[in-house]
């Protein structure tokens, strides 16, 4: 055993869990370090508040003297905490967040020094940000950008700073981060959702997204990680033989918590609990090691802003406890990986969820339409959804045994499927009074009960109603929840902005009643999207074949996926909201292929070196050591050695085999990968990092992983699936 790997696991074992007392109760805990609206309403002026309230509820501005007021509440509030600095904190297109830190501090006349925050520095600030992600944007030399106070999003306080949640755009105007097309999309459904719920109830006056995210992740003792070094620069295991028990057995799968992951966990929650994230359920995932934990439900941009958040606390707990966090979708082979799955829905002012049915046929039908429309809206963009979880980690996951697979669908449940095969056939144009009955009573109205023991699920769709929401199952774990929230509340705004049109024209024209007009036009969406239902094996070649025929995409790659979001339709969705402008989706498109070319090629120059400088060179040594046993056994037994040493023999000559395949390989790829840089068209450069440069990690790794189950265990230098998913 390499020195390395020795001293790891024994670090590792012995670990004792860190004792966490819970001092306080959740409830008491919660928010505690929010700027929250009451914490607001006691450190601001009436005005003030006022003017706060309403640039969340009606995205009102703020004039700058009330700036000032807010600001000056906020430092005083941030001060008596123990705060010293406060930070911009967004969300540019890395995937990560980002902060850079000032202090309160100023210096005054007479050598004297104040703590000093004003609207000013509240409502913007430039930060130096040129080496963030731009498309093309702005060049490496123009560093201007900005941030910009999202009120929407109450600032926090984690350590000693107070961070103030930002929007990040250029000096032109155009997003540089998830969170500004994030708010327009948001802004485009509560419009849309708004007016097509004036059918049904004329006192809606504003519509909300929500989410609630499901994270998955891994917990691996750091002193493990840090004996591999693939884990450390790829976030993943680009090698490594499955263990002989992985997880046939089911038994870590809501199994009892580990001592040490659970003192991690309550860590974490006390940690989210005064940041204000509800996180509410934990438990062991399917995989060893494997974890979750999911939120009570907020708004879409909060949720947003605290998976991130969250995401950022698990790695800094982590660290106390002397683990590290693993969110790369596919940290092992032959095992679950990780997803985050975004439950969404939309709900009014008046307290109603839209995907949720009511006590009434009127509420009933308000439930369809928003139900349908959303079917239909993944029905026309199912590539455009494709591309907003796609990555080179996700690839790794979508169609594996645990994920759903590439190829976008909608699973409803029989009942529900019976109920729209029910509505496509009600009667074109006026309805006769026993029509009108007969959906009241008998379609309609018993929706609730339907629903009430509707338990279907089908883990392998990747887009699902589960009761009162959609799950969208496909996002990865490493995912900012920004990106799908963007293409799925886009998408469901631009069909509802259809169907108004389509049914205030049927009323108009055809003289029809509201719900006959309604009726009439969900019948046809019905008709129009019933392809993209599926209630069957999504894992299965028999699907792939029939969602072939039913015209769906199946982009199995990052490259594929990601040409949909530079399409026509693409850019006249996002413009005709006012989501995104060409130049910022191109931007984005171009920065997300950059991103899948760097991290395959940064796996390439890993394996290799993981390859040539410790896998080849142990297996020379483990081949050194039979050659001397052989010698020895031929000064025993003579010519005759040759019998007693067969096993010997047949093993020297099969390390050799896949020593030799890794040289060539590896010598392979480094030229594929020096070709491939030298393309400068994008998407030529990612196909040939997809289809040249992949492929041969894959098989290199397959010949060391076969060494590693040849050569003695003492001698193998890296940590092993055994230690990495079982050691506690």
């Amino acid at each position: 055993m390499s020195t390395l790997r020795f001293f790891a696991l024994k670090e590792t074992l012995n670990r004792k869990p860190k004792k966490i007392v819970e001092e306080k109760r959740r409830s008491e805990l919660f928010g505690q370090n929010v700027y929250s609206l009451s914490k607001m309403r006691q450190t601001l002026t009436s005005d003030a508040f006022e003017s706060v309230t309403n640039a969340i509820e009606k995205g009102a501005k703020i004039d700058r003297n009330i700036a000032d007021q807010i600001a000056s509440g906020m430092k005083d509030w941030a001060l008596s905490k123990g705060v010293t600095h406060y930070t911009h904190w967004f969300q540019p297109l890395t995937g990560a967040t980002a902060e850079k830190h000032d202090a309160f501090f100023e210096t005054i006349e007479n050598n004297g020094a104040i703590e000093k925050f004003g609207g000013s520095q509240l409502v913007q600030q430039e930060p130096d940000a040129s080496s963030f992600p731009s498309g093309g944007i702005r060049n490496t030399f123009e560093a201007r950008g900005y941030t910009a106070w999202d009120p929407t999003s109450p600032a926090f306080i984690y350590g000693t700073t107070l961070c103030i949640p930002t929007v990040f755009v250029s000096y032109t105007g155009e997003a540089l981060d998830y969170k500004t097309p994030l708010l327009r999309a948001l802004q485009a459904v509560d419009s849309a959702a708004v007016a097509v719920c004036k059918y049904f109830d004329k006192n809606v006056r504003k519509v909300n997204a929500s989410l609630g995210w499901e994270q998955e992740y891994f917990l691996i003792d750091s002193a493990l990680v840090s004996s591999r070094p693939d884990i450390q620069l790829t976030g993943r295991t680009l090698l490594g033989h499955a263990p002989a028990k992985g997880q046939q057995l089911d038994d870590h799968y809501f199994g009892t918590i580990p001592n040490r992951a659970m003192a991690y966990m309550r860590d974490l929650e006390t940690e989210s609990m005064l940041l204000g994230i509800p996180v509410k359920t934990r438990h062991n995932e399917v995989a060893p090691n494997q974890f979750e934990l999911a939120p009570i439900y907020e708004e879409a941009n909060l949720a947003v802003d605290h998976n991130s958040l969250l995401m950022d606390v698990m790695d800094r707990v982590a660290e106390r406890h002397n683990f590290k966090v693993l969110f790369h979708e596919k940290p092992f082979k032959g095992i679950n990986g990780s997803g985050k799955h975004n439950n969404w829905s939309l709900s009014t002012d008046t307290g109603v969820n839209l995907l949720s049915p009511g006590k009434t046929p009127m509420s009933n039908l308000q439930f369809l339409t928003f139900f349908i429309n959303t079917i239909k809206a993944v029905y026309e963009y199912e590539e455009l959804l494709r591309a907003a979880i796609a990555s080179a980690s996700n690839d790794h996951r979508l169609g594996a045994n645990e994920a759903p697979p590439a190829i976008i669908s909608v699973f409803i449940g029989e009942q529900l499927t019976h109920v729209l095969n029910e509505l496509e056939n009600v009667t074109d144009g006026k309805l006769s009074p026993q029509e009108k009955t007969d959906l009241k009573l008998n379609v309609v109205g018993k929706i609730p009960e339907i629903l009430l023991d509707n338990t279907d699920r089908n883990r392998t769709s990747p887009f699902a109603f589960t009761g009162n929401k959609f799950e969208f199952r496909a996002v990865g774990s490493k995912a900012n929840c920004a990106n799908p929230m963007t293409v799925l509340n886009s998408i469901v705004a631009k069909q509802l902005m259809e169907f108004k049109v389509e049914v205030d024209k049927l009323i108009e024209k055809k003289d029809l009643k509201k719900d006959e007009a309604i009726f009439n036009v969900l019948r046809e969406y019905i008709k129009q999207s019933k392809n993209i239902l599926f209630e069957g094996n999504g894992y299965g070649e028999a699907w792939e074949k029939e969602a072939k025929k039913r015209g769906l995409s199946n982009n199995k790659t990052t490259p594929e996926a990601l040409k949909v979001k530079i399409s026509e339709k693409a850019l006249a969705l996002y413009k005709e909201l006012g989501v995104m402008n060409a130049i910022e989706v191109e931007a984005r498109y171009e920065i997300e292929m950059e991103d899948y070319i760097m991290r395959i090629q940064i796996e390439g120059r890993v394996l290799g070196d993981l390859a040539r400088n410790h896998i080849v060179p142990t297996a020379v040594k483990y081949q050194n050591i039979l050659i001397e046993n052989v010698k020895g056994l031929k000064e025993i037994y003579g010519d005759a050695f040759k019998k007693v040493a067969k096993a010997q023999l047949d093993l020297i000559e099969e390390i050799s085999t896949h020593i030799e395949t890794i040289n060539n390989m590896v010598t392979k790829m480094t030229n594929h990968r020096k070709k491939a840089n030298e393309i400068e068209e994008v998407e030529a450069k990612a196909n040939a990092y997809c289809t040249k440069i992949k492929p041969m990690l894959e098989e290199i790794r397959y010949h060391c992983d076969k060494l590693e189950l040849l050569v003695d265990d003492e001698l193998w230098p890296l940590t092993k699936y055994r230690e990495l998913l079982f050691t506690k």
